[in-house]
């Protein structure tokens, strides 16, 4: 490994390899080394949107986004928006399709494409990938941040902090990035949960026993005393283990910190997203002679509507004129209604985020740089931003993967003028 370079980028995932080719582009004269501890780069590229990558989402706000303020969220996303990676990509030759939700994906629904283009682009700007390189510390010197590793020590004039949460750690993103943010200076958010992720009911509860059933639901997270506090709607997904799909993956973040905070916080399901317990009941109520599964048919999946009997203690063979008052009520909450006992979730190993991490209190949105360290910037995930399903995430790495590489360089350029 060279022995210096003029900016560091530790990291070489999406918001990595965007800093690396920004700072490259915007300062053709500066060095720019970009170091990784896989043997094979883009892992979570290559794994994302079921291995299509799900680039970004055709409209992105603040509002898609927890973890940091709304405000310092949007000034980094405007720097660098969805039309500004449309058009970064069609210049790498990876055109953008938009699907019925709004996802925007390569043409060719390959990740491998969007990987590709990147590793080209970041060649082209003669950036030097270094890898399998894994940093294991940094150090802030008179002559310049000091990043040591598997490969040796580099000193470089800036750094640019793009290792990542821990989710996915197979793929490298193991929450190294958060000790070497802590030795520099910057605090780690007190809460450091997994954000998209699937969520864990016990073995014998109804729906564990209707994995590859798929229904639209409407997901909300509550306070034990009922406040609603978010939610979600979209396609819910039983498993075996309990329940995953976008609209428990949006929600989970935001069960995780409210159960963290309010050991009796709900997560709510309803499987008729929009009606109330009355309105369902009236329904059933017309259907009188017609046994509960066959009332709701075309409504949910038989094998869903007949768990939710189970769970509503409602014989699915009666004829609702034979099921008591009280359980047919019962039945209509449980189907808009239904508390899930969540005994847990399927950790890091199984999200597709981290919520939380470095506050971008402690950064300067124009350029990503430490308020704590000079010299140092951060961006990607190691930051406390997590987004909902969609792309977001990507957009987010995109979008402060621009600010701080182009941030580092123009610094470097100032400096000497």
């Amino acid at each position: 490994m060279r022995e210096r370079a003029d900016i560091a980028v530790v990291g070489a995932g999406a918001a990595g390899l965007m800093a690396a080719i920004q700072a490259a582009r915007h300062a053709p004269e500066l060095s720019v080394v970009a170091l990784d501890g896989a043997r094979k780069l883009g892992a979570k590229i290559l794994v994302a949107g079921g291995g299509r990558c799900n680039v970004t989402h055709e409209r992105v706000t603040e509002r898609d986004f927890a973890g940091s303020s709304p405000a310092a969220i949007r000034r980094v996303l405007r720097r660098f928006g969805v039309p500004e990676v449309v058009a970064f990509f069609r210049e790498l030759g990876v055109a953008l399709k938009r699907e019925e939700t709004g996802k925007l994906f390569p043409t060719t629904d390959r990740a491998r494409s969007v990987l590709d283009a990147l590793l080209r682009a970041a060649e082209s700007a003669k950036v030097e990938l270094l890898h399998p390189c894994r940093v294991t510390g940094i150090e802030a010197t008179a002559g310049g941040l000091v990043v040591r590793g598997a490969c040796g020590t580099l000193t470089a004039r800036r750094v640019i902090l793009a290792s990542g949460g821990r989710s996915f750690p197979r793929t490298g993103s193991d929450g190294q990035g958060h000790a070497l943010a802590r030795a520099l200076g910057h605090s780690i958010t007190p809460l450091l949960l997994p954000a998209l992720v699937p969520l864990r009911l016990p073995a014998e509860h109804p729906l564990c026993r209707l994995s590859g059933v798929s229904v639209e639901a409407e997901v909300s997270v509550r306070s034990a005393a009922g406040r609603r506090l978010a939610g979600s709607r979209g396609a819910l997904l039983c498993t075996h283990f309990g329940v995953s799909g976008p609209a428990v993956l949006d929600a989970s973040r935001h069960f995780l910190h409210a159960r963290a905070a309010d050991p009796g916080a709900k997560l709510v399901l309803s499987f008729l997203p929009g009606e109330s317990a009355e309105a369902v009941d009236a329904a059933l109520v017309t259907r009188a002679a017609e046994s509960a599964p066959r009332a709701l048919q075309g409504r949910l999946p038989e094998r869903l509507a007949r768990a939710l009997c189970e769970e509503a203690g409602v014989d699915p063979a009666r004829p609702l004129h034979q099921v008591p008052r009280e359980a047919r009520r019962r039945l209509a909450r449980t189907l808009v209604a239904l508390a899930l006992p969540v005994t847990g979730d399927r950790g890091f190993e199984h999200a597709e985020a981290t919520a939380g991490g470095v506050p971008l209190a402690e950064l300067r949105l124009e350029s990503l740089e430490s308020r704590r360290c000079p010299g140092l910037h951060l961006c990607g995930e190691i930051c406390d931003v997590d987004g909902r399903i969609g792309g977001f995430n990507f957009q987010w790495a995109w979008a402060s993967g621009f600010v701080a590489g182009t941030g580092a360089a123009a610094a470097l350029r100032h400096a000497a003028a």
